[in-house]
């Protein structure tokens, strides 16, 4: 019997999925981190530091526009499984990964309310 030449493929996607996983876990904990931060700077008065966090997750959001709401690391990761639950693409709990957007969202949001009536206040 001789080896299948599918088990170095199999391998390599793999390691290219382990790879996509661990980039979109670590850029989701800068973005969720940084939507958290920017509710901390704001009653710091750190406001510099909470634009430049509210910078970074619009340029996050122009991402997810441009690509019709999906995640390019998504798109990505899905040429290397068929598992299509929740968290197939990031190291996230299931029940985390199908709310994450939401969570969020309503986060940024009330930050970037927040920010903007401290400082028209100013």
């Amino acid at each position: 019997m001789t080896p299948s030449h599918s088990a170095p493929q199999s391998d390599a996607a793999a390691r290219a999925l382990t790879a996509i996983r661990a980039v979109h876990t670590a850029l989701w904990l800068f973005f969720a981190s940084s939507i958290v931060g920017i509710l901390i700077a704001i009653p710091l008065g750190a406001l510099q530091a909470a634009l430049w966090m509210s910078l970074f997750v619009w340029a996050e959001l122009a991402v997810l526009l441009l690509n019709r709401m999906r995640c390019p690391l998504t798109i990505a990761a899905a040429r290397y499984t068929n598992d299509r639950s929740a968290n197939f693409d990031i190291w996230l709990p299931n029940w985390l990964a199908r709310r994450s957007r939401p969570i969020f969202a309503v986060l940024f949001a009330l930050s970037q309310l927040w920010l903007a009536a401290v400082l028209l206040q100013r």
